[in-house]
């Protein structure tokens, strides 16, 4: 008796990859994502062993438990790839994002986006006569709160910087 997949069975996976920095790595792990039709809902790269040209790839995706086994397989066999760590199941780990938020209003609507602003411990990182630029860091679902809120209130533009995620402990990925 075969079992269908369910939406259940579908979770998002903080997935960290440690590669060698150099031209072309990020294009082919976006590739193998883009040519299996695979989804990639946020991405952050950024060099973290200057000594080593050692870059650290943090990714969100979703999938069944045999689409994430396959993603981590695929990515593992990418030459570059030193290491791949799901920090999804390995273990307890800590995951923040960053966004900026520009609001315009004026009146009421400011008042409000202030008070909200201070509920969510965002702080004002630049201000004008009818605008705010909001810095809000957090969990992924904290910041989607704070920009639903901010939605009728005058949201403009938003940027996100992606997951960064680090396992809990004192053992380093390597």
């Amino acid at each position: 008796m075969s079992h269908m997949m369910t939406q259940q069975d579908i979770r998002t996976h903080t997935i960290a990859v440690l590669v060698d920095n150099e031209a072309g790595v990020l294009a082919r792990v976006i590739g193998l994502f883009s040519g299996r039709g695979y989804n990639i809902e946020s991405l952050t790269v950024a060099e973290v062993d200057t000594a080593e040209h050692l870059s650290r790839i943090t990714l969100v995706t979703s999938g069944t438990p045999m689409v994430i086994e396959q993603i981590k397989a695929q990515l593992g066999r990418l030459v570059p790839v030193r290491m791949v760590a799901d920090l999804t199941v390995e273990g307890p780990a800590v995951s923040r994002e960053l966004a900026l938020l520009k609001v315009v209003g004026t009146g009421e609507k400011r008042v409000e986006s202030l008070r909200i602003a201070d509920i969510f411990r965002a702080n004002v990182v630049d201000s004008t006569n009818e605008s705010f630029v909001f810095e809000i860091v957090g969990k992924t679902d904290k910041l989607d709160a704070f920009i639903k809120l901010m939605e009728p209130l005058g949201l403009a533009e938003i940027s996100r910087t992606g997951v960064a995620a680090i396992a809990r402990g004192k053992d380093p990925l390597l």
